[in-house]
């Protein structure tokens, strides 16, 4: 049996490794000239630069797991958590965030009753928070909401929407509580407070004995490493398309697809592509179906990568980089400063900063040139750290339409949208649309969905 793959991704590449392992024939079909999708790395004067996503977390196994299946374990490198201190902009100035705080929720008193970040009104309803009880269950709500709820305004403005625009690229306003802090809102549940909550569940993990290793794990060379890594092994088991598929039909028990000239049929396909695309190809074969995957909203972002000599270059705080903030947003929304994340990403000659624009409310930056964006970034990062000088290379990517959002609703939509999916045999979905947006999450939806096709019926 053969089976089809759109989606040249991270998410497409696992799904045909896992029916290679299983000696499936398999046709991959992807209409950039390289694969990896989101997942670029290029080496410039020594600095690995990564124009999608650097890392992932180690908390979720499927990618180290992935990683050491292929034989990269001895590449994989952790973040260097004891330099782990991020900055979020307030009053147009880099204030660290404060000890103790896991993502939004204070599990410190001291030092955040120290922190200029928040009022003092915010810090006494954070205070305050650890005695209160469990409710009633609630329905899906925002982020914001959710947080506004616990800690005040404030704390979703200077916590919640910074962090969820970085890792999200999306709105506190609009992003499910119950699909983007699931775990939060079980803890909710169980202990009425978020700080209870995680104070108990830290506990627990010392009760248990479990390591904590580094927060974020990526490979001494890029993740492209793991790609093409990827690309190499399903080479001599996989056919590989590259041309933009149009069209999906099914006019009996085959699936047809049409690209340009050609039509390749398969018995079983696998779409590895954003929801959106996935919608379009499948409109022939299911109105609702696609109608439902269409309407998953994304947004679009632009990674750009400043490289400076560090003899060039200013005092770089210590950590891992800063947060701004909506209400003090102009054009960044994050920097990473790589080489303090990292090790062996930067060599000590260089400095190399990397930010992040767009996301929810910041898409018109899509529509400037390159030269304007590099401009308006540099003004900013001089305010900010208080230094500006000609970097030696700049390296700009654009993402359009690339990161789902899960808004309010969503666990609803994705239950129908996987009912309707599975009235038609053979077919898989996968990627980041559906339950977690990361590249573990990526890994492992196109394992499974490859795992669901291989398994006898």
């Amino acid at each position: 049996m053969r089976t089809l793959i759109i989606g040249g991704g991270i998410t497409g590449l696992a799904a045909a490794w896992e029916l290679s392992l299983a000696g499936r024939q398999t046709v991959l079909i992807e209409e950039q000239p390289s694969l990896g999708g989101v997942i670029q790395t290029e080496v410039v004067d020594g600095c690995v630069i990564e124009g999608g996503p650097d890392s992932f977390l180690s908390a979720k196994p499927a990618g180290e797991e992935l990683a050491r299946e292929l034989g990269l374990g001895a590449d994989l490198i952790g973040s260097l958590d004891q330099q782990r201190v991020t900055y979020l902009v307030r009053n147009g100035r880099l204030v660290p965030m404060p000890d103790g705080l896991f993502m939004m929720v204070p599990t410190r008193i001291l030092p955040m009753a120290a922190s200029p970040l928040l009022s003092w009104s915010t810090k006494i309803r954070m205070g305050l928070e650890i005695f209160r009880r469990p409710g009633p269950p609630q329905p899906d709500r925002s982020v914001a909401a959710f947080i506004e709820d616990h800690y005040g305004r404030e704390a979703v403005d200077y916590l919640a929407e910074p962090l969820l625009a970085g890792v999200y690229g999306g709105s506190a306003d609009r992003l499910s509580v119950d699909s983007v802090l699931a775990r939060f809102v079980e803890l909710e549940r169980r202990y009425g407070s978020l700080t209870r909550g995680v104070l108990a569940a830290r506990r627990a993990a010392r009760a248990r004995g479990a390591e904590s290793g580094p927060l974020f794990r990526t490979l001494r060379n890029g993740l492209a490493q793991l790609t093409a890594e990827l690309e190499r092994r399903i080479r001599p088991h996989c056919r590989i398309v590259q041309a933009r598929a149009e069209r999906v039909e099914r006019p009996g028990s085959q699936w047809l697809v049409r690209l340009g000239g050609e039509t390749i049929e398969a018995d079983n396909l696998i779409l590895a592509c954003q929801a959106w695309q996935a919608g379009a190809l499948l409109r022939a074969v299911d109105q609702r179906l696609a109608s439902e995957l269409e309407a998953i909203p994304y947004t679009s972002s632009i990674t750009l990568a400043l490289g400076y000599r560090r003899e060039d270059c200013g005092p770089i705080p210590p950590g891992f980089g800063f947060l701004v903030p909506a209400r003090e947003r102009r054009t960044l929304v994050a920097c990473t400063f790589v080489g303090a994340k990292f090790p062996h990403r930067v060599p000590d000659t260089h400095v190399v900063l990397r930010c992040f624009l767009g996301g929810s409310g910041g898409e018109s930056v899509l529509e400037q040139g390159d030269e304007d964006l590099i401009r308006a970034v540099r003004a900013e990062l001089k305010q900010l750290l208080g230094w500006d000088s000609e970097p030696r290379f700049t390296r700009l990517r654009r993402w359009r339409r690339a990161m789902a959002q899960y808004e309010v609703g969503h666990a609803r939509r994705i239950a129908a949208i996987r009912e309707l999916a599975a009235r038609h045999p053979g077919l898989q979905l996968a990627g980041n649309a559906y339950d977690g947006i990361g590249v573990p999450d990526c890994i492992r939806t196109g394992r499974a969905a490859a795992r669901a096709l291989a398994s006898p019926r």
